[in-house]
Formats: structure tokens, sequence, C-alpha cells
């Protein structure tokens, strides 16, 4: 189901630079860099939640189709700094997407949530750094335009767990989604994802019993999606390879590779008799 069906005003980032109301047709092209009013920022949210909120019902009717048509009015209304607000959306969008089976859209806009909820609430860098016992130990980096995202979140009347919950969902969604989507690379980012919601505390029950169960399952799919890549990008390289040396009588058959135990290089035989 989608994630809120109001969210409450956040309080506005103190303003730099004020300008006038913008055309609803620009709205989505707002710099994040630009900001409103206390007033005008209350206006656009009120709207952004209008639409949210005939979305909500319109996902609830299985009108995917169309909530996804009215989220996008609601991410047009959204002031384009409100990142919490408009990660809320987009997973909203994956999720129509998913019922869709709209595997791409549905990573791609579960990416875009997860990158929007990872500007409110960054992972922390880690450094090494000499304690006062001699020992190394870690230490957490945080540049100014971090500490800054984090301050204004702060204000806002969220917290940390608030996103925990957005992104451990927008996490099974693109999980899904790549399962579903299937190949090699696919399974190994849905691996990724089902690795780092292992480790979330957050992480629901009924959803860990899940996770668990699609990380013993994803090993031998990942290795037949390998295996199955790997000799179709085999049988093309023989192909070319057959093009090329057919001009001159001769074939991929005529040479031989042959492993060295030892060493586990490779040496060519050519046999022209093949």
């Amino acid at each position: 189901m989608p994630e809120e069906t109001s969210t409450p005003t956040p309080t506005p980032i103190p303003m730099q630079h004020k300008r006038p109301p913008p055309t609803t047709s620009s709205r989505s092209e707002i710099a994040s860099h630009e900001e409103f009013s206390p007033e005008e920022e209350a206006n656009l949210v009120t709207e952004s939640n209008a639409h949210k909120a005939s979305a909500n019902t319109q996902f609830a009717h299985g009108a995917y189709g169309e909530a996804i048509q009215t989220y996008d009015k609601a991410l047009a209304s959204c002031p384009a700094y409100l990142d919490y607000e408009l990660a809320v959306l987009r997973s909203n969008i994956a999720a129509c997407h998913i019922k869709l089976s709209e595997w791409k859209e549905a990573i791609e806009a579960a990416d875009r949530s997860l990158e929007g909820l990872e500007r409110v609430d960054p992972t922390p860098k880690t450094t090494t750094a000499v304690g006062k016992d001699g020992e190394n130990e870690a230490v957490e980096e945080v540049n100014e335009q971090t500490a800054a995202r984090i301050e204004a979140f702060e204000k806002s009347g969220r917290n940390h767990g608030d996103v925990q919950r957005i992104r451990i969902k927008v996490l099974l969604r693109r999980a899904r989604a790549r399962m579903e989507t299937g190949g090699w690379a696919a399974l190994q980012g849905a691996e990724e994802d089902y690795k780092q919601l292992i480790g979330m505390q957050e992480l629901q029950a009924t959803d860990k019993k899940a996770v668990d169960k699609a990380l013993r399952e994803l090993p031998p799919r990942l290795e037949e999606a390998k295996s199955k890549e790997m000799g179709d990008m085999m049988g093309k390289l023989k192909d070319l390879g057959n093009g090329i040396l057919k001009p001159f009588g001769l074939s991929t058959d005529n040479f031989q590779f042959v492993k060295d135990e030892k060493s586990g290089g490779y040496s060519v035989n050519f046999n022209q008799d093949r």
C-alpha cells in the first residue's frame, strides 16, 4: 500500500531568494537550491498532498496507471528541496509499477526514492583514526552540505525512524522488481538489496522471513543466470570468430584452448584437420 495519506507541512529551510509563486507547468523544474516563503511552501505542500490523497484512493481501487499520473501531479506541485516528501511519492509510484508488472520502471522509481532518502538522512561515511589508546577506530565524516541537510530534516519534524520505514519499503520493492527482471546483474542487485535489508534493525519480522527466504533462493538462480549469460557470450564470440576465419577456410573449431592446471592459464593448440 502507498505510504502516508497526508504529509505534515515541514518547517522550511531559511529562505535566501524569494520569488513569485511559479506556474503549475514550471513547478516540476524548480531548482533544489531555490526555496519558497513559508506561505508559498505551505500552499504547494497542501496541493501536493491533495493529489497524493487522490492517487492513494486510485491505488486502493486498482487504478494503478491513473494513480501514477496523479502521483506525478503531486511531484510537480511539491518543492524540489523537500526530498523526504518526494521520496515517499516515488516509493508509491514504484508500488504502482510493480502492480502493473512494469519492473524496469519500478526499479527507476525506487532508485530515485532511495537517492532522495540518502540526501535527507545520509549513511555516514567512516574513516580510520588512531584513538587515545593507540588503537584504530572508525570515525564518522560529515561534510558541511550533509550537515546542513541533516539539520534541515530534523527541523521538519521527521526523524531517522521515518526515513528507515520508507527506505525498507523501497528496498523491498526494488529487490522484488530486480528479482522479476532476472538476469545476472539484476539478481546481483536484488541480493545486495536483501543483504542491506537483513542488517536493518527496523525490519519487521514478516519482512525478515521473506528476505531470509529470498537470500536462500538467490545463490542457485545467480549461478544459473551467470552460466547462461557466459554461455550466450561465448556463443556470440564463437560466431564472430567464425565470421572472421571463414575467408581463410578456418573456424574456431580449429583452435583448442587447453588449461594449465598449475598456473591456471590457457594455451592455444591449432588443429588444421578439424
